[in-house]
């Protein structure tokens, strides 16, 4: 539909207001909820995730998007709700304990909510108990890490050694990322995969849903 188009277009451009008025306008016309996220918002956002992959915008243009992909979630979701449509996956995302830096698991949030996922940001210094209690509470199945120091990374060791005292290998998978993580790193303390960066934890979460589906 044209309208879908349009609707992928503006959000690319980061327009809100056109995105919002869109949105109403598409509502409106009868056309679902759900048809206005998979072929007008989570287009857009998808092309700004492979823009920005490809360095073709930037962190600036990524936030304007985000915004803009918010207020429309925000105008169809009391519709997603009443037409029964399938519950967003959710992921658990935070700075594991002892470090207090967010800005690139801020990113990671805004990215995976733009990819359609339901997002619950636990914030900076989070436990390993407060990781795999929300992840239960929330029927989650992923847990995303972040850490920027080296001191601290041991966390996510520590989330993962949780995770399988408690039986629960295979039933909640863990993404680690941040300036000190490696790939050697996540493999030698069993997470389930590495993020090099918030582009990558999009392809990453899917990979993981997709393979334990």
């Amino acid at each position: 539909m044209e309208i879908l188009t349009r609707i992928a277009e503006e959000l690319e451009l980061g327009d809100d207001e056109r995105v919002v008025s869109l949105t109403e306008e598409a509502l409106a016309a009868g056309i679902k909820a759900q048809e206005i996220l998979n072929g007008g918002l989570l287009v857009g956002m998808e092309a700004v995730g492979v823009k920005f992959r490809a360095h073709e915008v930037f962190l600036p243009d990524v936030l304007l998007t985000a915004k803009a992909m918010n207020l429309a979630l925000k105008l169809i979701e009391p519709t997603l709700i009443t037409e029964g449509a399938p519950e967003l996956d959710k992921v658990i995302i935070g700075t594991v304990r002892g470090d207090l830096h967010d800005i690139g698991k801020n990113l990671v949030g805004i990215m995976l909510r733009g990819a359609g996922f339901k997002v619950i940001d636990l914030g900076k210094d989070v436990s390993p108990e407060r990781f795999i209690k929300t992840a239960r509470e929330e029927g989650a199945r992923i847990i995303g890490m972040s850490a920027l120091l080296t001191t601290t990374m041991v966390g996510m060791k520590d989330v993962i050694d949780l995770i399988n005292a408690e039986g629960l290998s295979g039933k909640l998978l863990t993404v680690v990322g941040g300036a000190p993580v490696s790939e050697e790193y996540a493999r030698k303390i069993g997470a389930d995969a590495y993020a090099f960066d918030a582009s990558r934890a999009i392809d990453c979460v899917r990979d993981l849903l997709a393979q334990s589906a």
